[in-house]
Protein backbone atom coordinates (compact mmCIF):
# COMPACT_ATOMS: atom_id res chain seq x y z
CA UNK A 1 0.00 0.00 0.00
CA UNK A 2 1.39 3.39 -1.01
CA UNK A 3 0.67 6.66 0.79
CA UNK A 4 1.96 10.05 -0.30
CA UNK A 5 1.88 12.97 2.15
CA UNK A 6 2.40 16.33 0.47
CA UNK A 7 3.83 18.83 2.95
CA UNK A 8 3.13 22.55 3.12
CA UNK A 9 5.32 24.22 5.79
CA UNK A 10 3.52 26.91 7.76
CA UNK A 11 5.78 29.84 8.71
CA UNK A 12 2.99 31.96 10.20
CA UNK A 13 -0.79 32.08 10.63
CA UNK A 14 -2.93 35.19 10.13
CA UNK A 15 -6.61 36.06 9.96
CA UNK A 16 -7.96 37.57 6.75
CA UNK A 17 -10.71 37.65 4.16
CA UNK A 18 -10.00 34.23 2.67
CA UNK A 19 -8.74 30.92 3.96
CA UNK A 20 -5.67 30.28 1.85
CA UNK A 21 -2.02 29.23 1.86
CA UNK A 22 0.60 31.31 0.08
CA UNK A 23 4.38 31.09 0.40
CA UNK A 24 4.27 29.57 3.86
CA UNK A 25 1.62 31.94 5.24
CA UNK A 26 -1.70 30.42 6.28
CA UNK A 27 -4.52 32.94 6.23
CA UNK A 28 -7.82 32.00 7.84
CA UNK A 29 -11.25 33.54 7.39
CA UNK A 30 -12.29 33.36 11.03
CA UNK A 31 -16.02 33.73 10.32
CA UNK A 32 -16.06 30.80 7.90
CA UNK A 33 -13.89 28.69 10.18
CA UNK A 34 -16.11 29.28 13.21
CA UNK A 35 -19.17 28.41 11.11
CA UNK A 36 -17.66 24.93 10.79
CA UNK A 37 -17.28 24.78 14.57
CA UNK A 38 -20.86 25.92 15.20
CA UNK A 39 -22.25 23.09 13.04
CA UNK A 40 -22.63 21.34 16.40
CA UNK A 41 -25.45 22.97 18.35
CA UNK A 42 -23.83 21.94 21.63
CA UNK A 43 -21.08 24.52 21.10
CA UNK A 44 -22.31 27.77 22.63
CA UNK A 45 -19.14 29.88 22.40
CA UNK A 46 -15.99 29.64 20.30
CA UNK A 47 -13.04 31.68 19.14
CA UNK A 48 -9.76 31.15 17.30
CA UNK A 49 -6.51 32.35 18.89
CA UNK A 50 -2.96 32.00 17.55
CA UNK A 51 -0.01 31.03 19.78
CA UNK A 52 3.52 31.04 18.37
CA UNK A 53 6.73 29.44 19.70
CA UNK A 54 8.62 31.75 22.03
CA UNK A 55 5.62 33.85 23.03
CA UNK A 56 4.79 34.35 26.70
CA UNK A 57 1.64 32.23 26.41
CA UNK A 58 0.17 29.42 28.51
CA UNK A 59 -2.60 27.27 27.00
CA UNK A 60 -4.96 25.25 29.21
CA UNK A 61 -7.13 23.16 29.40
CA UNK A 62 -5.89 21.52 26.18
CA UNK A 63 -8.12 18.69 25.02
CA UNK A 64 -6.85 17.58 21.62
CA UNK A 65 -4.39 18.44 18.83
CA UNK A 66 -4.77 17.68 15.13
CA UNK A 67 -2.62 18.40 12.10
CA UNK A 68 -4.78 20.10 9.43
CA UNK A 69 -4.95 17.88 6.36
CA UNK A 70 -7.08 16.98 3.37
CA UNK A 71 -7.31 13.97 1.13
CA UNK A 72 -6.41 14.64 -2.48
CA UNK A 73 -7.04 11.08 -3.63
CA UNK A 74 -7.80 7.68 -2.26
CA UNK A 75 -10.05 8.23 0.74
CA UNK A 76 -11.30 10.70 3.36
CA UNK A 77 -10.00 12.24 6.55
CA UNK A 78 -10.87 10.57 9.87
CA UNK A 79 -12.90 7.72 8.32
CA UNK A 80 -15.67 6.35 10.51
CA UNK A 81 -15.63 9.46 12.68
CA UNK A 82 -16.35 12.68 10.79
CA UNK A 83 -16.51 11.02 7.37
CA UNK A 84 -17.65 7.80 5.73
CA UNK A 85 -15.97 4.56 6.69
CA UNK A 86 -13.36 4.16 3.96
CA UNK A 87 -9.93 2.57 4.19
CA UNK A 88 -7.16 5.01 5.08
CA UNK A 89 -3.48 4.84 4.21
CA UNK A 90 -3.41 5.10 0.43
CA UNK A 91 -3.46 7.79 -2.23
CA UNK A 92 -2.36 11.37 -1.59
CA UNK A 93 -2.89 13.45 1.54
CA UNK A 94 -1.89 17.11 1.84
CA UNK A 95 -0.72 18.35 5.26
CA UNK A 96 0.02 21.72 6.81
CA UNK A 97 3.28 21.17 8.69
CA UNK A 98 4.74 23.05 11.63
CA UNK A 99 1.34 23.84 13.11
CA UNK A 100 -1.37 22.24 15.19
CA UNK A 101 -5.11 22.78 15.42
CA UNK A 102 -5.28 22.71 19.22
CA UNK A 103 -8.62 22.29 21.00
CA UNK A 104 -8.90 24.23 24.26
CA UNK A 105 -11.68 24.66 26.81
CA UNK A 106 -12.74 28.24 27.43
CA UNK A 107 -13.70 27.37 30.98
CA UNK A 108 -13.95 23.73 31.98
CA UNK A 109 -11.10 21.26 32.15
CA UNK A 110 -10.68 17.81 33.61
CA UNK A 111 -8.42 14.90 34.47
CA UNK A 112 -7.36 14.35 30.86
CA UNK A 113 -6.78 17.98 29.81
CA UNK A 114 -3.34 19.53 29.76
CA UNK A 115 -1.03 22.54 29.65
CA UNK A 116 1.19 23.91 26.87
CA UNK A 117 3.72 26.66 27.61
CA UNK A 118 4.98 28.40 24.48
CA UNK A 119 8.13 29.67 26.22
CA UNK A 120 10.07 29.37 29.47
CA UNK A 121 11.04 26.14 31.24
CA UNK A 122 7.62 24.59 30.65
CA UNK A 123 8.09 24.70 26.88
CA UNK A 124 10.58 21.82 27.06
CA UNK A 125 7.83 19.57 28.45
CA UNK A 126 5.53 19.52 25.40
CA UNK A 127 6.32 19.03 21.73
CA UNK A 128 3.52 21.45 20.89
CA UNK A 129 5.52 24.43 22.15
CA UNK A 130 7.58 24.03 18.96
CA UNK A 131 4.54 24.40 16.70
CA UNK A 132 2.34 27.33 15.77
CA UNK A 133 -0.89 26.53 17.59
CA UNK A 134 -4.17 27.64 16.08
CA UNK A 135 -6.28 27.30 19.21
CA UNK A 136 -9.98 26.55 18.97
CA UNK A 137 -11.15 27.89 22.32
CA UNK A 138 -14.70 26.86 23.04
CA UNK A 139 -17.44 26.17 25.54
CA UNK A 140 -20.42 23.83 25.27
CA UNK A 141 -23.79 23.16 26.87
CA UNK A 142 -22.74 19.64 27.88
CA UNK A 143 -23.91 20.28 31.43
CA UNK A 144 -24.02 16.57 32.26
CA UNK A 145 -20.21 16.47 32.46
CA UNK A 146 -19.30 20.06 33.29
CA UNK A 147 -18.41 19.23 36.88
CA UNK A 148 -17.19 15.70 36.14
CA UNK A 149 -13.49 15.07 36.52
CA UNK A 150 -13.64 12.73 33.51
CA UNK A 151 -14.97 14.45 30.41
CA UNK A 152 -15.70 13.05 26.97
CA UNK A 153 -15.20 16.50 25.42
CA UNK A 154 -17.16 15.23 22.42
CA UNK A 155 -18.49 18.44 20.92
CA UNK A 156 -15.16 20.27 21.01
CA UNK A 157 -13.09 17.29 19.87
CA UNK A 158 -15.35 16.60 16.90
CA UNK A 159 -15.38 20.31 16.04
CA UNK A 160 -11.59 20.30 16.07
CA UNK A 161 -11.45 17.49 13.54
CA UNK A 162 -13.98 19.16 11.25
CA UNK A 163 -12.08 22.43 11.49
CA UNK A 164 -8.72 20.74 10.82
CA UNK A 165 -10.14 19.32 7.60
CA UNK A 166 -11.69 22.66 6.58
CA UNK A 167 -8.32 24.39 7.01
CA UNK A 168 -6.47 21.56 5.28
CA UNK A 169 -8.60 21.91 2.17
CA UNK A 170 -6.98 25.27 1.37
CA UNK A 171 -3.98 23.32 -0.01
CA UNK A 172 -6.04 20.68 -1.80
CA UNK A 173 -5.17 21.94 -5.30
CA UNK A 174 -1.68 23.28 -4.59
CA UNK A 175 1.72 21.72 -5.25
CA UNK A 176 3.45 20.61 -2.05
CA UNK A 177 6.97 21.68 -1.17
CA UNK A 178 7.91 18.06 -0.52
CA UNK A 179 6.26 14.66 -0.70
CA UNK A 180 6.83 11.90 1.83
CA UNK A 181 6.24 8.43 0.39
CA UNK A 182 5.28 5.45 2.55
CA UNK A 183 5.19 2.39 0.36
CA UNK A 184 5.06 -0.94 2.19
CA UNK A 185 3.93 -3.92 0.12
CA UNK A 186 2.23 -6.95 1.57
CA UNK A 187 4.51 -9.27 3.52
CA UNK A 188 4.32 -12.08 0.94
CA UNK A 189 5.30 -9.76 -1.93
CA UNK A 190 8.62 -8.57 -0.55
CA UNK A 191 11.99 -9.39 -2.07
CA UNK A 192 14.16 -12.22 -0.72
CA UNK A 193 16.68 -9.62 0.44
CA UNK A 194 14.07 -7.84 2.57
CA UNK A 195 12.61 -11.11 3.86
CA UNK A 196 16.09 -12.12 5.05
CA UNK A 197 16.21 -9.12 7.41
CA UNK A 198 14.87 -9.36 10.99
CA UNK A 199 11.10 -8.89 11.03
CA UNK A 200 9.99 -6.14 13.42
CA UNK A 201 6.46 -5.30 14.61
CA UNK A 202 5.26 -2.15 16.37
CA UNK A 203 2.62 -2.67 19.10
CA UNK A 204 0.50 0.34 20.05
CA UNK A 205 -1.52 0.04 23.28
CA UNK A 206 -4.32 2.59 22.93
CA UNK A 207 -6.23 4.49 25.62
CA UNK A 208 -9.21 2.15 25.98
CA UNK A 209 -9.92 1.42 29.65
CA UNK A 210 -13.32 3.10 29.98
CA UNK A 211 -16.21 0.69 29.59
CA UNK A 212 -18.62 3.56 28.95
CA UNK A 213 -18.33 4.68 25.35
CA UNK A 214 -17.04 8.11 24.37
CA UNK A 215 -13.78 8.28 26.31
CA UNK A 216 -11.55 5.86 24.44
CA UNK A 217 -9.34 6.15 21.37
CA UNK A 218 -11.10 5.39 18.10
CA UNK A 219 -9.99 2.99 15.36
CA UNK A 220 -11.90 3.86 12.18
CA UNK A 221 -14.49 5.39 14.51
CA UNK A 222 -14.76 2.17 16.56
CA UNK A 223 -14.29 2.43 20.31
CA UNK A 224 -11.03 0.60 21.03
CA UNK A 225 -12.46 -0.86 24.27
CA UNK A 226 -14.47 -3.20 22.03
CA UNK A 227 -11.61 -4.54 19.96
CA UNK A 228 -9.05 -7.31 20.21
CA UNK A 229 -5.49 -6.70 19.01
CA UNK A 230 -5.58 -6.16 15.26
CA UNK A 231 -2.91 -6.06 12.57
CA UNK A 232 -2.91 -2.72 10.73
CA UNK A 233 -0.85 -1.28 7.93
CA UNK A 234 1.29 1.58 9.33
CA UNK A 235 -0.01 3.86 6.59
CA UNK A 236 -3.47 3.69 8.15
CA UNK A 237 -2.13 5.14 11.40
CA UNK A 238 -0.33 7.98 9.62
CA UNK A 239 -3.41 8.77 7.54
CA UNK A 240 -6.09 9.43 10.16
CA UNK A 241 -7.53 6.00 10.99
CA UNK A 242 -6.69 6.48 14.69
CA UNK A 243 -8.19 9.34 16.71
CA UNK A 244 -7.11 10.22 20.24
CA UNK A 245 -9.30 9.41 23.21
CA UNK A 246 -10.29 11.61 26.14
CA UNK A 247 -9.27 9.68 29.23
CA UNK A 248 -5.55 9.27 29.93
CA UNK A 249 -3.60 11.69 32.15
CA UNK A 250 -2.47 14.46 29.84
CA UNK A 251 1.28 13.82 29.72
CA UNK A 252 0.68 10.15 28.85
CA UNK A 253 -1.67 10.76 25.92
CA UNK A 254 -1.20 10.27 22.21
CA UNK A 255 -3.02 13.17 20.55
CA UNK A 256 -4.38 12.68 17.04
CA UNK A 257 -1.42 14.80 15.88
CA UNK A 258 0.89 12.20 17.43
CA UNK A 259 -0.81 9.40 15.51
CA UNK A 260 -0.65 11.37 12.26
CA UNK A 261 3.08 12.01 12.72
CA UNK A 262 4.16 8.98 14.78
CA UNK A 263 7.99 9.19 14.78
CA UNK A 264 8.48 5.54 15.71
CA UNK A 265 6.52 4.41 12.66
CA UNK A 266 8.44 6.83 10.46
CA UNK A 267 11.79 5.58 11.76
CA UNK A 268 10.76 1.96 11.20
CA UNK A 269 9.92 2.92 7.61
CA UNK A 270 13.38 4.46 7.26
CA UNK A 271 15.02 1.25 8.45
CA UNK A 272 12.83 -1.02 6.33
CA UNK A 273 14.89 -2.83 3.70
CA UNK A 274 18.14 -1.64 5.31
CA UNK A 275 18.34 -3.15 8.79
CA UNK A 276 14.84 -4.58 9.34
CA UNK A 277 11.77 -5.95 7.62
CA UNK A 278 8.95 -3.75 8.99
CA UNK A 279 6.00 -6.12 9.33
CA UNK A 280 3.35 -3.59 10.40
CA UNK A 281 1.47 -2.36 13.46
CA UNK A 282 -0.44 -4.45 15.97
CA UNK A 283 -3.12 -2.11 17.29
CA UNK A 284 -3.80 -3.32 20.81
CA UNK A 285 -5.70 -1.91 23.77
CA UNK A 286 -5.55 -1.43 27.53
CA UNK A 287 -7.96 -3.32 29.75
CA UNK A 288 -9.14 -3.26 33.34
CA UNK A 289 -9.77 -6.94 34.15
CA UNK A 290 -6.84 -9.33 34.39
CA UNK A 291 -8.39 -11.90 32.04
CA UNK A 292 -8.80 -9.17 29.40
CA UNK A 293 -5.19 -8.10 29.83
CA UNK A 294 -4.06 -11.69 29.41
CA UNK A 295 -6.25 -12.22 26.34
CA UNK A 296 -4.85 -9.14 24.59
CA UNK A 297 -1.25 -10.07 25.42
CA UNK A 298 -1.76 -13.56 24.02
CA UNK A 299 -3.35 -12.18 20.85
CA UNK A 300 -0.42 -9.79 20.33
CA UNK A 301 2.11 -12.59 20.74
CA UNK A 302 0.14 -14.88 18.44
CA UNK A 303 -0.11 -12.29 15.66
CA UNK A 304 3.57 -11.38 15.95
CA UNK A 305 4.63 -15.04 15.93
CA UNK A 306 2.43 -15.85 12.95
CA UNK A 307 4.04 -12.98 11.04
CA UNK A 308 7.47 -14.36 11.89
CA UNK A 309 8.52 -11.32 13.92
CA UNK A 310 11.94 -11.47 15.53
CA UNK A 311 11.71 -8.08 17.22
CA UNK A 312 8.97 -5.86 18.62
CA UNK A 313 8.49 -2.38 20.04
CA UNK A 314 5.63 -1.92 22.53
CA UNK A 315 4.38 1.62 23.26
CA UNK A 316 2.08 2.16 26.24
CA UNK A 317 -0.38 5.06 26.32
CA UNK A 318 -0.81 5.80 30.01
CA UNK A 319 0.55 4.35 33.25
CA UNK A 320 -0.61 2.78 36.49
CA UNK A 321 -3.17 0.07 35.78
CA UNK A 322 -2.07 -0.08 32.09
CA UNK A 323 1.43 -1.05 33.25
CA UNK A 324 0.07 -4.56 33.80
CA UNK A 325 -1.01 -4.74 30.12
CA UNK A 326 2.34 -3.31 29.04
CA UNK A 327 4.52 -5.72 31.00
CA UNK A 328 2.40 -8.79 30.26
CA UNK A 329 2.48 -8.00 26.54
CA UNK A 330 6.28 -7.73 26.60
CA UNK A 331 6.55 -10.97 28.60
CA UNK A 332 4.36 -12.92 26.17
CA UNK A 333 6.34 -11.64 23.19
CA UNK A 334 9.60 -12.62 24.88
CA UNK A 335 8.20 -16.08 25.70
CA UNK A 336 7.47 -16.44 21.98
CA UNK A 337 11.13 -15.77 21.23
CA UNK A 338 10.59 -12.19 20.04
CA UNK A 339 13.11 -9.67 21.37
CA UNK A 340 11.05 -6.76 22.66
CA UNK A 341 11.69 -3.16 23.67
CA UNK A 342 9.08 -1.17 25.59
CA UNK A 343 8.49 2.60 25.54
CA UNK A 344 6.70 4.13 28.52
CA UNK A 345 6.83 6.79 31.18
CA UNK A 346 7.25 6.12 34.90
CA UNK A 347 5.40 7.05 38.08
CA UNK A 348 8.25 7.08 40.59
CA UNK A 349 6.82 9.66 42.99
CA UNK A 350 7.89 13.25 43.50
CA UNK A 351 11.13 12.08 45.10
CA UNK A 352 11.80 9.63 42.27
CA UNK A 353 12.21 6.71 44.66
CA UNK A 354 9.01 4.71 44.10
CA UNK A 355 8.62 1.62 41.91
CA UNK A 356 8.54 2.97 38.34
CA UNK A 357 5.81 0.64 37.01
CA UNK A 358 2.91 -1.04 38.79
CA UNK A 359 3.88 -4.44 37.37
CA UNK A 360 7.33 -5.79 36.54
CA UNK A 361 8.73 -8.96 34.99
CA UNK A 362 12.29 -10.20 34.51
CA UNK A 363 11.51 -10.71 30.81
CA UNK A 364 10.90 -6.96 30.43
CA UNK A 365 14.60 -6.12 30.44
CA UNK A 366 14.71 -3.44 27.73
CA UNK A 367 12.51 -0.42 28.46
CA UNK A 368 12.93 3.15 27.24
CA UNK A 369 11.73 5.64 29.85
CA UNK A 370 10.25 8.95 28.72
CA UNK A 371 10.22 10.53 32.17
CA UNK A 372 8.55 10.63 35.56
CA UNK A 373 4.92 11.77 35.54
CA UNK A 374 5.21 12.82 39.19
CA UNK A 375 8.09 15.24 38.63
CA UNK A 376 7.22 18.63 40.14
CA UNK A 377 7.39 21.62 37.79
CA UNK A 378 7.45 25.16 39.17
CA UNK A 379 6.64 27.40 36.20
CA UNK A 380 6.64 31.20 36.02
CA UNK A 381 3.59 33.26 35.03
CA UNK A 382 2.91 34.01 31.37
CA UNK A 383 1.75 37.32 29.94
CA UNK A 384 -1.20 35.66 28.26
CA UNK A 385 -3.39 32.67 29.05
CA UNK A 386 -5.44 31.00 26.32
CA UNK A 387 -8.33 29.17 27.96
CA UNK A 388 -8.73 29.35 31.73
CA UNK A 389 -5.82 29.02 34.16
CA UNK A 390 -8.14 28.42 37.12
CA UNK A 391 -9.31 25.14 35.59
CA UNK A 392 -5.89 23.67 36.31
CA UNK A 393 -6.51 23.88 40.06
CA UNK A 394 -10.29 23.52 40.09
CA UNK A 395 -11.30 20.78 37.69
CA UNK A 396 -9.25 17.71 38.64
CA UNK A 397 -6.38 17.97 36.15
CA UNK A 398 -4.23 14.88 36.65
CA UNK A 399 -1.19 17.03 37.50
CA UNK A 400 -2.87 19.89 39.34
CA UNK A 401 -4.50 20.47 42.70
CA UNK A 402 -6.23 23.25 44.62
CA UNK A 403 -3.04 25.27 45.24
CA UNK A 404 -1.49 24.76 41.79
CA UNK A 405 -2.27 28.29 40.60
CA UNK A 406 -0.70 31.13 42.55
CA UNK A 407 -2.07 34.70 42.66
CA UNK A 408 0.71 35.97 40.36
CA UNK A 409 -0.18 33.40 37.68
CA UNK A 410 2.77 31.11 38.32
CA UNK A 411 1.92 27.44 38.70
CA UNK A 412 3.26 24.36 40.45
CA UNK A 413 2.15 21.10 38.86
CA UNK A 414 3.25 17.56 38.20
CA UNK A 415 4.59 16.60 34.79
CA UNK A 416 1.27 14.74 34.51
CA UNK A 417 -0.36 18.03 33.48
CA UNK A 418 1.78 18.78 30.42
CA UNK A 419 -0.12 18.06 27.22
CA UNK A 420 1.32 14.87 25.63
CA UNK A 421 4.41 15.85 27.59
CA UNK A 422 6.05 12.43 27.84
CA UNK A 423 5.93 12.03 24.06
CA UNK A 424 5.78 8.22 24.23
CA UNK A 425 5.10 8.07 20.49
CA UNK A 426 8.77 8.96 19.94
CA UNK A 427 9.13 12.76 19.99
CA UNK A 428 10.74 12.72 23.44
CA UNK A 429 14.07 14.49 23.88
CA UNK A 430 14.46 13.42 27.52
CA UNK A 431 17.48 11.45 28.63
CA UNK A 432 18.80 9.72 31.74
CA UNK A 433 21.76 11.01 33.74
CA UNK A 434 23.59 9.19 36.52
CA UNK A 435 24.92 11.17 39.47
Amino acid sequence: MRLEIGNFPVKDIRFGDQTEYQQGILTINKKEALAVVYEDDHIIDADLVIARPGESVRITPVKEAIEPRCKVSGGVMFPGMTNDLIRAGQGRTHALKGMSLTVVGKHWGGFQDGVIDMSGPGAAHSYFSRLINLCLVGDTDEEFERHEQQKKNRALRWAGHRLAEYIGKCVENLTPEEIEVYDLPSITQRSPEVMALPGVIYVMQLDSQMEEMGYNALVYGWDSNHMLPTLMHPNEVLDGAIVSGSFMPSSSKFSTYDHQNNPTIKRLFQEHGKTINFLGVIMSNLNVNLVEKTRSALFVAQIASTLGAQGAIVAEEGYGNPDADFIQCIAELEKAGIKTVGITNECTGRDGKSQPLVALDRLADAIVSTGNVSELLDLPPMEKVIGELESLARDGNSGGWAESVRPDGSIIIEDNAMFCGDMICGFSTKTVKEY
